[in-house]
C-alpha cells in the first residue's frame, strides 16, 4: 500500500553502544578545532518590577545587574572549550565594549584568542535581552533589543581572517562554521581553504539563513533546526516525518554531505545519511525544556567533536542529543562541560537517566 503524503515514516532509532560513546568523549581534549563564525555579545539585563510607568502602558524596571556571556558562534567556541578540545575562533569583533568583553571572556578561560580580528569602527553583534521578575521569582524576558553592524567588514580586516584560516585549517582536527549571517564567513575564501586540506577532516555547519548557499563549498555534515529546514523548503513538517525526510535528502543531495543532523526540539533528533536508513532519537532527559537559547550551538559543539573523535556519525548524533539535553536545563546561554556528558553517558548506560 502506497503511503499519502499525511502518513508518517516508520520512527528508526537505532541502538548505539554507550560504552564506546564514553570513549569517544574521552578523546575530546586531544582535539584541536578551528571555528569560523560570527561571535555574538549576549547580554542580559535583569530588574524587578516596580509600577507600571504613567508615561506609558509599560513596566518599570529597577536595574539589578547586567551579564555579558559569548553567543551565537562564541557560545559554540565556549562549548567546544568546555567540552575539553583546543578550539582556535576565527572571527571579527569591533572595537567597542562588548568586543572586549568577548575578548576578556575567552582569555580568562585560556582560549587563543589571537585569530580574533579588532575591527576599527566595526559593531559586535550584541543581543540584549531585558529580564523582568519581583523578588524570590524566575525572571521572565519582556524585550531584546539587538546590534548588528551596519557595513561589511573592510578588506583589510577580511584579509586577517582568510590569513588566519589559511594557517590554521592545515593543523586542526575538524573545521567548524557558525554562520549567524553576520558577515564574517566569506564562501569564496572559505572554499579556498577548504581546498587546501591535505587530510580528511570534519567539516561541519550551523547557517542560520542561507544552508544551500554552501554547494560546492566543501561541508561534510551541517545541523541545522527543522525550522530552518522547513524555511529552506518552503514547507510545514510538524509530524509529517515522510516530507522531514524529503527534505533531508534534498539537502543532503545539494550539499553533496556525508550526514545532516536535524534537531527538532521536543522531537529529538533526526540523523540522515546518503546510504543508511534515517535515525530518529527521542530527546535525553524531560521534554520541559527550561532555555533553548543557544542550544544548536552545543549541537555543533559536540556533533563536530564526536566526528573528529572517531565517532561514526549515529554515535555523534546521540552524544550531540545527550549534551543538547543536558544544556537547555540551564538558563540563559549556557555550556555543557565534558564531566557532564561523561556523567550523562554513565547514567543512560545504568539505567538511571532522568
Amino acid at each position: 500500500m502506497k503511503r499519502t503524503k499525511k502518513q508518517t515514516a516508520t520512527v528508526a532509532s537505532p541502538a548505539v553502544d554507550l560504552v564506546a560513546l564514553a570513549e569517544i568523549t574521552e578523546r575530546f581534549p586531544s582535539r584541536t578545532i578551528v571555528l569560523l563564525g560570527d561571535f555574538v555579545a549576549d547580554v542580559f539585563q535583569y530588574g524587578e518590577i516596580t509600577r507600571v510607568s504613567r508615561e506609558a502602558p509599560v513596566l518599570i524596571l529597577r536595574h539589578r545587574e547586567t551579564q555579558l556571556v559569548p553567543g551565537g558562534g562564541a557560545n559554540a567556541a565556549n562549548n567546544f572549550a568546555s567540552l575539553g578540545a583546543k578550539v582556535i575562533p576565527i572571527t571579527t569583533v569591533g572595537d567597542d565594549d562588548p568586543g572586549v568583553q568577548l575578548i576578556n571572556a575567552f582569555r580568562e578561560r585560556h582560549i587563543d584568542t589571537s585569530c580574533i580580528v579588532r575591527a576599527k569602527g566595526w559593531t559586535t553583534p550584541t543581543k540584549t535581552r531585558f529580564l523582568a521578575g519581583w523578588a524570590h521569582t524566575v525572571a521572565q524576558q519582556v524585550l531584546r533589543v539587538d546590534y548588528e553592524p551596519t557595513h561589511p567588514l573592510r578588506e583589510t580586516d577580511r584579509k586577517k581572517l582568510r590569513t588566519a584560516l589559511l594557517a590554521k585549517i592545515a593543523r586542526s582536527d575538524a573545521l567548524a562554521i557558525s554562520d549567524y549571517g553576520l558577515g564574517i564567513v566569506n564562501l569564496e575564501d572559505l572554499r579556498t581553504a577548504i581546498g587546501r586540506i591535505k587530510k580528511d577532516i570534519p567539516i561541519t555547519l550551523d547557517s542560520r539563513y542561507r544552508l544551500t548557499d554552501y554547494k560546492r563549498v566543501g561541508i561534510t555534515a551541517a545541523t541545522p533546526n527543522e525550522a530552518e529546514m522547513e524555511a529552506l523548503h518552503h514547507t510545514v513538517v510538524g509530524k509529517n516525518l515522510i516530507e522531514l525526510e524529503r527534505c533531508a535528502s534534498s539537502t543532503l543531495s545539494d550539499l553533496k554531505l556525508r550526514s545532516l543532523l536535524i534537531t527538532r526540539g521536543k522531537d529529538g533528533m533526526a540523523l540522515f545519511q546518503k546510504s543508511s536508513q534515517p535515525a530518529h532519537i527521542p530527546i535525553y532527559g524531560s521534554d520541559q525544556a527550561v532555555d533553548v537559547t543557544g542550544a544548536g550551538d552545543t549541537v555543533l559543539a559536540a556533533y563536530t567533536l564526536a566526528l573528529s573523535s572517531l565517532a561514526t556519525p549515529l554515535e555523534a548524533a546521540h552524544i550531540a542529543n545527550i549534551a543538547a539535553g543536558l544544556v537547555v536545563m540551564k538558563r540563559g546561554t549556557a555550556t555543557v562541560s565534558r564531566a557532564e556528558l561523561l556523567e550523562a553517558i554513565h547514567n543512560c548506560a545504568s539505567g538511571t537517566t532522568p
